[in-house]
């Protein structure tokens, strides 16, 4: 088994990239297993995130909470600077109103479940990311009808509700987060805590791939059937990972962020809420029908993206050199001559 979770962990980009494929594939060849694969994203994703947490040591969470320059660089990269993006990206599609609504539910919403997991595939600091996720779950229940006012206009704040926000709160991320802490607890006595800790960090890439295959395969036809006109969406989702990634990283050098921590700070500006923002633009009228599926189109991207990110936030923001190994890089590279 050590072997198998050895293999995994080392290829893990490929396997995503496959569990992608085949939930494109299945979702593609039979559309009537999408409702059975939509009812299965929650539990799929709370184990994911289940064992995410398992991996944080709680100690490492409640000082996170005192970490105020990190949360607020988050905050003020997802309320303050990305908004500004998203208005201007949303004028391109400012003609559609079902595309502008879907757009805008999905961009200004920063993400709080899975932007931890591939925070941690990237080395980033997922316990303060997990820290600051009640704060941008509140951020964005109380800016979200603010923004959607001024973006959209008045008659689209009838849209807006807390139910949604609160329940994927609880399911996504109080119940993992409860669970992992009694688990960890269990583990400092017992050995049945230890084994489940074991088992779940082995875990991480096969659930992940669920995951992946599950969101996909799901919404991929929906998707499919509206292709033409959601087409317009893929470049503005694609320009906005990129911007969104520029702000995480210019935010955390401007404040001096660790490595970690700004590594986080460009993941949660780019990763978005479409699972929770979901039954809100499913609450639409059926003459903004379109605007679900725009959710959708994002979290397409978004996860292509993610894989892609993955590996390279690590290469923008690298680890610093040990302090001696830059003075010896530095004396090979002052060497003029014998």
């Amino acid at each position: 088994m050590s072997r198998a979770v050895e293999w995994w962990d080392e290829h893990q980009i490929p396997l995503y990239l496959a569990a992608i494929a085949t939930g494109a594939l299945a979702g593609l060849a039979a559309p009537s297993i999408a409702p059975a694969l939509e009812g299965a994203i929650n539990p799929v994703l709370a184990l994911l995130l289940f064992a995410t947490f398992l991996a944080v040591p709680m100690a490492e969470v409640g000082r996170a909470f005192r970490d105020v320059r990190f949360l607020v660089t988050a905050l003020v990269a997802n309320f303050v600077v990305v908004p500004v993006i998203v208005y201007g990206l949303s004028r391109c599609v400012a003609d559609d109103r079902g595309l502008l609504l879907g757009l805008l539910l999905v961009l200004l919403t920063p993400c709080i479940d899975y932007v931890i997991v591939f925070t941690g595939l990237a080395g980033g600091a997922r316990a303060r990311l997990l820290a600051a996720a009640p704060l941008l779950m509140l951020a964005q229940m109380l800016l979200l009808p603010v923004y959607l006012l001024a973006f959209a206009g008045s008659d689209v704040l009838a849209v807006v509700e807390v139910a949604p926000f609160a329940e994927a709160f609880l399911v996504l991320i109080v119940a993992p987060l409860a669970a992992a802490a009694l688990v960890q607890a269990l583990a400092r006595r017992r050995r049945a805590g230890r084994v489940v800790e074991e088992v779940m960090a082995g875990a991480m890439v096969p659930l992940m791939m669920a995951t992946l295959a599950v969101v996909i395969g799901s919404q991929i036809a929906a998707v499919g059937a509206q292709v033409v006109t959601l087409a317009r969406l893929v470049p503005l989702y694609a320009l906005f990972v990129v911007l969104a990634v520029a702000v995480g990283l210019v935010a955390g050098r401007t404040v001096r962020l660790d490595v970690p921590a700004t590594r986080a700070v460009m993941f949660s500006a780019a990763t978005r809420n479409s699972l929770v923002v979901l039954p809100l633009a499913l609450a639409l009228p059926p003459a903004l029908g379109i605007a679900p599926l725009a959710v959708v189109t994002q979290t397409l991207v978004e996860l292509v993206a993610m894989v892609v990110l993955v590996r390279l936030v690590p290469r923008l923001v690298p680890e610093p050199l040990p302090a001696d190994a830059s003075t010896s890089a530095g004396h090979r590279s002052g060497r003029v001559g014998p």
